[in-house]
This record gives C-alpha cells, sequence and structure tokens, in this order.
C-alpha cells in the first residue's frame, strides 16, 4: 500500500450531509438526537487497511458521521477506518486528497482542504459558495472544485456555478480571472477562452462544472452549460481555453485508461427530470445508456476499474443515509449495492508491485 495511508485518527462528526447536487443540513431531523452517543453501526479499525483502498464519506447515523473512512477495496464490507476529517464532498489519490466542507457558524462560511495522505491539512481555501464536486488530478499536483454561488442543484432554475482548479498546496484560494503570476491557481473555468461548435463564443449565461483530469497534467474535461443545453468540454490548462467536443454530457468522470467519459444524461421521467448513467467513447463518440439503472443518479460517477462504475444514491426511507452502488458498463448490466452507509467513493490502487 502507498505510504501514509495507513494513519488512523479518533474522529469528531458534522451534521452535514451532501447528496447528489445539494448540501444540506439535517436540522430537526437529528437535533433530538445525540449522534456522539452513537456507535458507528459498522465494524471499525484502528488501523488502515493494507493494499488498495476505497476512501468514501461515511453517512450511517452514529458518531462518525460526515467523517472520512478508508476501507479495503478487496473487503469493502470489512471493516472502516476513520480518518478524523469531515466533509461533505471528498475525492482522493495516493499523493492526498481534497475535501469541500460547510463551516457553519453565526456566519456559514464554505472551504475546500487539500490533505496530504496521512489526512493531515496542507493548505485551506475558501469557497464561494455550497460544495458541490472535486477531483484532484491522477499524481495529485491538480485539485477541482466546483460550487454553487446560486441555487443549490442543477434542477434549481437560475443557479450558478463556480469551477476552479489550483495547484495542490498552495495556498491560493477564491476567484480568480486568470493564472496567478506565481502559477498557483487557474482560476475560474468561465473566465477561459469557449470554442462551442468550433467557433469562439462568450455566452454570458455560461456555466461549468465537474472537472475530471487526464494524467497529463494539462488537459482536462468538464461540463458547459449554456442556452439550455449542455457540452461536454475539453479543457486546455497552458491554453486556457475550453473546447466543447459532445453534448448532453454532465459530470464527467474520465476512465482509468483515458479513453471513456462516464457521466449522467439528463432524462424525462414521470417525476420530471432525472439522470441515468451513461458512457462514451473518446475516440469514436459512441454513447452507451445504462439503462438497467432506473433510479435518479445525481452524482459524479467513479470508476471501480475500466469496466465498472461507482455512484451514490440516497435512502428513500431514511434521510440523509446514502449508499454506493456499482454498475457494469454493459447496456445489459444491472446495478449491485456496493457499500453501504457511503458517498463521494474514490479509488486508490497499490501500484503493481509494490510492497503492502
Amino acid at each position: 500500500m502507498t505510504p501514509g495511508w495507513r494513519t488512523a485518527v479518533l474522529a469528531t462528526a458534522v451534521l452535514v450531509v451532501g447528496t447528489g447536487s445539494a448540501t444540506y443540513a439535517l436540522g430537526e431531523l437529528h437535533r433530538s438526537r445525540d449522534l456522539r452517543s452513537r456507535a458507528p453501526s459498522v465494524a471499525t479499525a484502528t488501523t488502515a487497511p493494507d493494499g488498495s483502498v476505497l476512501v468514501f464519506r461515511h453517512t450511517g447515523l452514529d458518531q462518525e458521521y460526515g467523517v472520512v473512512a478508508e476501507v479495503s477495496l478487496a473487503d469493502p464490507d470489512g471493516p472502516r477506518t476513520f480518518t478524523g476529517v469531515s466533509c461533505d464532498r471528498v475525492y482522493a489519490v495516493a499523493a492526498g486528497a481534497s475535501c469541500l466542507r460547510t463551516k457553519r457558524g453565526v456566519v456559514t462560511t464554505f472551504e475546500q482542504t487539500d490533505l496530504d495522505p496521512d489526512w493531515r491539512t496542507v493548505a485551506d481555501h475558501g469557497l464561494p459558495g455550497i460544495p458541490s464536486r472535486t477531483r484532484l488530478s491522477e499524481d495529485g499536483s491538480l485539485v477541482a472544485s466546483t460550487t454553487f454561488v446560486n441555487g443549490d442543484s442543477y434542477l434549481t432554475t437560475g443557479f450558478s456555478t463556480r469551477t476552479e482548479i489550483h495547484h495542490f498546496g498552495s495556498d491560493a484560494g477564491g476567484a480568480r480571472s486568470d493564472q496567478d503570476s506565481d502559477g498557483t491557481s487557474y482560476g475560474d473555468l468561465e473566465q477561459f477562452t469557449l470554442i462551442l461548435d468550433g467557433k469562439e463564443s462568450a455566452p454570458t449565461d455560461r456555466n461549468i462544472w465537474g472537472v475530471t483530469f487526464a494524467a497529463d497534467d494539462n488537459t482536462f474535461y468538464a461540463t458547459v452549460a449554456t442556452g439550455g443545453r449542455t457540452y461536454l468540454a475539453r479543457g486546455d490548462l497552458a491554453k486556457h481555453t475550453l473546447t466543447t467536443i459532445a453534448d448532453q454530457v454532465e459530470c464527467p468522470s474520465l476512465s482509468p485508461d483515458g479513453t471513456r467519459i462516464a457521466f449522467k444524461e439528463r432524462v424525462d421521467h414521470d417525476s420530471g427530470t432525472w439522470w441515468t448513467p451513461a458512457v462514451l467513447d473518446l475516440a469514436t463518440g459512441q454513447r452507451t445508456v445504462l439503462s438497467g439503472e432506473s433510479r435518479n443518479v445525481d452524482d459524479q460517477i467513479a470508476w471501480l476499474d475500466d469496466d465498472t462504475l461507482l455512484y451514490g444514491l440516497t435512502r428513500a426511507d431514511e434521510a440523509g443515509v446514502t449508499d454506493v452502488w456499482s454498475l457494469a458498463t454493459d447496456p445489459a448490466a444491472t446495478p449491485r449495492l456496493f457499500l453501504e452507509q457511503a458517498w463521494s467513493p474514490a479509488v486508490i490502487r497499490q501500484p503493481q508491485g509494490a510492497s503492502p
């Protein structure tokens, strides 16, 4: 296992849950419950698991609610090691992690934190709104965050997002109109040049969200919305450009082999607009809708491996609790429960030949 991901520390819980595109307080539902006195409803461990791990946000209604945990990828139902870090949304790679959180007080604020492999804070960044998405590049050198600065859902009329990219561990944070002079931040992606359907465009209604990085630390993909349509755009950090390459793609996630994009596709439903998992082949443009999942998947999908997706779903009968489900990329596949009481999964694989 990669050194550093073994450290386990005592955890504290926060009463905030991020589900789908919104972050909300548990509020009156748990006001009369003292979660601090409730033991975790899952098996726990005092040391991090060996080998490849799954990092996620624990959503059991207990004293570890909202705390990031690790579990062995070979045994996802096994004991969980709690990190002591509370997040609304989390993502991790071997080199570090990104945590988006709501800080409640007299004035509620929002924060993105860069963390090292031992879950120690490296840098904090103020966020302009409600946490929604975060991703790191494969080597951990780049961090992306998306927040809502108006509205709290991708279905909210007139919602507005802010998506920024910065170098991991830098002290720069907040909105930027361009890359900082010291190279620590690329700032708000809405300031990048947008190439829409082959032509340079500067729509005033554009929104950008859901970054996923390629392995070269320059190329990334994101959703661009304008004129009532959503697009998959390929970003170039060096050139400060976003170029649309497909439409009807939201919250992209690049496969481990770099050849496909998993995303959520908007579909009409009896209850209104829902999202269904889908996969786009970047070379051929072939789109595969995974209709075996009939529920509303409002999440930025993660890849378990090159053929399997992971995503979170809320429980209809237990407010605040979510589960992580898996779904093969075969169109005939049906979803299966992968990890109970969990949200915001990230896979950290032990390199081949590495010692545990």
